[in-house]
Formats: structure tokens, sequence, C-alpha cells
């Protein structure tokens, strides 16, 4: 149905994509996987002729043997306008910036229809409400005058997917579609994917980096990796034979295990005592008073010092609202945090507040983009006040993350995903904290840049003795990085425990449910025809 020939790009005279073959068939899931920076999205804005400017594509791609228009083809625009959302649509990594913002949900699906001439808007808003039905939205719960604020992540990436299959599109692709879902979320959207694939009778194109989610999907895989596929196939035969060495630095990476030493004290370093946390909820009468929303209800824990300490759970299970407490950026209603034995909270001594720190999840945000790293590092300086030689340790929490002192004098967009993280954790370091919070800091990287920092993260705690709180909804992750795990659920920890005695034998059905819900690669693909392990 959909095929690629000799696909070849380049943008102001840089190559990119080198001779790239590629088929996908009605009803097929073919998967394409590799770092990042390998080409995969390029790829994929090819097909829907969406490159950027100064791009220069050469090749073939056929829809049912018939080429799609080229750049210099007279009404190139108008006919590519008529296929894209009809004939091939597309579903982005983040929904929150794809999704128009001032639009409500129904408007944007419908918006596809009217565009394409389908129908008029009564119409396509009736057919918008089936669509959203279809993808879990049902307008009893889902009204379609919500905006997507109103929206979790997992509801607005399905409003996406009801955007792309609005019109029967011949093929699908979804960009990283699950990549910053929980678990549970993951498992939804992918079955929802697979289920419409069979359905509609549809191909699918899915764009990931996680081996262990096209291990579960695609049908057909290609492993890319500088601009080129280096090695495609059925899925079954290309795990367990793996003939390019890239495709086995993949997998190795995607299971990869820090060497880790056992820094953890008997000393308490975070004491979390039966946290509550309360939000005040929009009034249902006008006199009545304010209804309270709970999102942590009596939580309680401890960290030692020099401890790795997992916390997981879905989307809104009171994770961030539980760390922000813990940060002291919000006061609790019941209960208190303490930092070696001194209550934590808005108004703490800055002193204290020193002691912990924290890494978010996409570093890129949390940064000043006009700022050089040598003032993104300092900023911690603001609560203490800079030191004479304050470069210096700029330049040595740099040096502790493996960047060198040139770097200082850049800006952030000069570095990849994996260096400014390795920015963020440099931030983190340097009032020499003795916490330092990871919020989801690794959930947005690929496989070998993840594997980079955590082994960074194990060697930092090796050399410094740092107490860690891993948050993160990558089980995998959590698995391999902490001594011990917490499993929160409706703002209650609902087990605790050592990390693999919790992944080995799970005694609550929530954790069963999501170490159950997490993809995997089944065992005996990862054995080549001679019975020898390929990693």
């Amino acid at each position: 149905m959909i095929e690629i020939r000799d696909l070849s790009l380049t943008i102001h005279g840089t190559p990119i994509l080198r001779d790239v073959d590629l088929s996908i068939a009605s009803g097929q899931v073919v998967g394409l996987v590799g770092e990042s920076g390998s080409g995969k999205s390029l790829t994929a804005l090819a097909l829907m002729d969406l490159l950027p400017h100064g791009s220069k594509a050469g090749g073939q791609i056929l829809i049912d043997d018939t080429p799609l228009p080229t750049q210099a083809a007279e009404g190139h625009d108008r006919a590519m306008c008529k296929i894209r959302g009809n004939r091939i649509s597309m579903i982005f990594q983040e929904p929150m910036t794809a999704l128009n913002p001032v639009k409500t949900i129904g408007e944007q699906v419908a918006e596809t229809l009217i565009l394409h001439g389908a129908a008029t808007r009564k119409d396509a808003l009736r057919i918008a409400s089936e669509k959203l039905t279809r993808v879990g939205l049902s307008p009893d719960r889902f009204p379609l005058d919500r905006y997507p604020h109103e929206l979790s992540g997992g509801q607005r990436q399905r409003v996406c997917i009801a955007q792309a299959i609005a019109l029967h599109p011949d093929l699908l692709i979804a960009d990283e579609p699950t990549t910053a879902l929980d678990v549970t979320t993951q498992a939804q959207i992918l079955d929802l994917l697979r289920e419409l694939v069979a359905e509609e009778e549809m191909g699918l194109l899915l764009i990931t980096h996680d081996l262990a989610v096209v291990a579960g999907m695609a049908d057909q895989v290609a492993v890319m990796k500088a601009g080129e596929i280096v090695e495609q196939g059925p899925t079954e035969g290309l795990f367990r034979t793996m003939s390019h060495p890239y495709t086995r630095q993949l997998l190795s990476a995607s299971e990869h295990q820090p060497d880790r030493v056992d820094r953890a004290q008997d000393i308490p370093l975070l004491e979390v005592r039966k946290a509550i946390r309360d939000y005040p909820l929009p009034r249902t009468r006008l006199f009545e008073p304010r209804p309270q929303f709970r999102a942590v209800n009596g939580v309680s824990f401890h960290l030692n010092k020099g401890e790795s300490l997992g916390l997981v759970g879905e989307s809104g299970c009171g994770k961030s609202t539980l760390t922000r407490a813990i940060l002291g950026l919000e006061p609790l209603q019941g209960g208190d945090t303490r930092l070696n034995g001194k209550t934590v909270g808005p108004d703490m001594d800055p002193a204290r507040r020193s002691g912990m720190q924290v890494v978010f999840q996409d570093p890129y945000a949390s940064f000043n983009p006009r700022w050089t790293v040598e003032r993104i590092v300092s900023e911690p300086y603001h609560l203490t006040g800079r030191p004479e030689n304050w470069r210096d340790h700029v330049a040595d929490a740099l040096s502790d993350v493996g960047l060198t002192e040139e770097a200082m004098h850049r800006y952030p967009h000069e570095f990849s995903g994996g260096q400014r993280q390795r920015i963020a954790i440099a931030r983190a370091l340097i009032l020499e904290p003795e916490l330092i919070v990871l919020d989801e800091a690794v959930s947005a990287l690929d496989v070998s840049v993840r594997a980079q920092i955590l082994d960074l993260l194990a060697d930092l705690q090796r050399r410094k003795g740092l107490g860690f709180l891993f948050i993160s909804h990558d089980l995998s992750v959590v698995r391999n990085i902490t001594d011990r795990v917490l499993v929160m659920r409706a703002g209650e920890i609902v087990e605790e425990g050592p990390t693999e005695t919790v992944f080995a034998n799970p005694t609550h059905p929530y954790t069963k449910s999501l170490i159950d819900a997490a993809p995997v690669i089944p065992p005996d693909w990862k054995e080549n025809p001679y019975g020898t392990a390929l990693v």
C-alpha cells in the first residue's frame, strides 16, 4: 500500500537520510526504531511532505503504486493537502503541543472533516462524537466542549488519535505516541492502536526508541541509524538474529543495569510523616463551602543517607504533589516533612533548602534559553550567595557530569537532550546537596542516552554518597537504579519494600497491574539460533 523507494534527504546541503527503503501493507504494523537523531521522525515528515525549510528530498513515495507529487510538480501543495489527513495521518509525540489550546476537542476532531469537505459542520460534530467514543472518550463523560487542558495526558493522546482516524486514512503514523505516558495508559493506547489497525484495515508506522513496545506491537521492524536502515525484517526473526551490531547495542542499552555500590546508611535523611495535601474544588452552590480534593492522604516513608528510593504510580496518583511538598514548594494540611530532622516547608531557611535539589523531566523547559550554561548552573547560588571562586565550582560541577569547562560559555540549544540533562544534574550538584529528587529525569531520553545518565547517577552516588528520590513511570528504570520502591495510588502508598522483592513478588493487586502492563521482550527472542544469548 505505502512504499518508500531510495528516499534521500538533505537539509541545507547536509545529508540526513540515505537510500531508505520501507513498505507498509494494509492492516500491518511496521516499527521504526533507533536513537534520537537517527532520522526516524524526518522519514515520517517526508511521508507527509512536512519537511523543514531548506530540505531537498530524492527517491519515491508511492500509495497504491501511485507516486506522491514532487515539490516541483504543478499544484503540489493542493494535492498534498488532499492526501494529509485523508490518505496519510500522523499522531505526534506531545499531544498538548499538537492540539490547539483555545479550541474544544469536538471542534478539533470535526475540523479535519470540514477542511476536507467530507461533512457539514453539524455532521462533522456528530462524526467527531463517534470517533471520540471509539477511542474511549464518550460524550457522557467527556463532552465535546471540553478543552485540552481539562484532560490528562492519555486522554489528550486519544483526542489526537480521533483526529487522525476521522477520515479512515490508509496509513497512520504514530511518532513516539506513548513516551510521556505511564505504563497502564501506554498499554491502553497501544491496545487501542492495535484494534484500530485491525478494524480500519490501515497500515501503522510506529516510531519509537522502546524495543519492548515494538516487540509487542509490530509485524515488521526496521532499525535506523544515522539516516540509514541498517536492518529490517519480521519482528520475531529480527529479535532472534539481530545480525547488525547496532541492533544488539540498542537491546543491550534498553536492559542496561548500572554498576551500583550500596552506600546506604541506617541514618534517616528524609522523613515524611502522615502527609496530607488538599486542594479546594469549585463550589457547586453559591453559599456552600468549597469541597476539598485530597491529593495526598496520610503518606509516611523515610529515605536513608546514601539510599536510592523509587516512587512509582500512574499519572494523577499524587506523586508530583507529594514531591512539591517534599521540596517545600507547597504547604501540607497535615503531617510534616523533615530533612536531617528539621522541618521542610515553604518558609524554611534558604540554607536548609539548599540541602536538597531537583532534576526535572524536561531540562530544556527548566532552563532560561537566553542564559549561558555558566549562569544556569550557578543559578542555585541565589539561595546562599555566590562565593568568590564560583566559576571554579561551576567548572567542577560540569566535570562531575562529564562535560568540559568549554561548555560554560554555550547556550542550551547547542546541546543534545542527554547533554542538557547532564547540565541539569550539574545545577543540582552545585550546592553539594545530600538529597536529589529526580522527577522523570530519563523518561524523554532514548535507550542509549538513558543508560549513560543512569551510569552517571550511579557514579555520583558512589563518589558523593547522595540520596536519590527517583520518581518515574518507567518500571525497568526504577528496578535498575533503586534500593527500595514505593508504589502510590490515589494519594496513598499501597506497597513498599526492597525493589527486587516488590518486582519479583508484588503483594498488592495494583502493583501487579503496573508490572503486567509494562511491555517486555519475550525472553526466548533474545536467543540466537545457536542458543547463545545475544546480550
